[in-house]
């Protein structure tokens, strides 16, 4: 993909879908580790929405893998009923 001499590029149509940002919608640009990111403007609490769900999912991924796969559904389910 080619930048103009204007700095403009033409996001995919695919990728625009995915990301929410419709025709004739405002953008913002942040850098984030390094990276130029495009996100489409909401107002501050869908952000604060997203920032939420991005942590949350941060929290997911940091347990991935942690469980017993030796313990099935309803020996979980025994192991949470009977706490005291």
């Amino acid at each position: 993909m080619r930048v103009t001499s204007k700095g403009q590029v033409t996001i995919p149509r695919d990728l625009r879908e995915l990301a929410g940002i419709e025709t004739n919608s405002e953008v913002v640009f942040a850098m984030e580790g390094g990276k130029i990111t495009i996100v489409p403007k909401v107002d501050r609490r869908m952000a604060a929405d997203r920032q939420r769900l991005d942590r949350f999912m941060q929290a997911l991924r940091r347990v991935e893998g942690t469980g017993d796969q030796a313990v099935d559904a309803d020996a979980l389910m025994r192991i949470t009923r009977d706490r005291d």
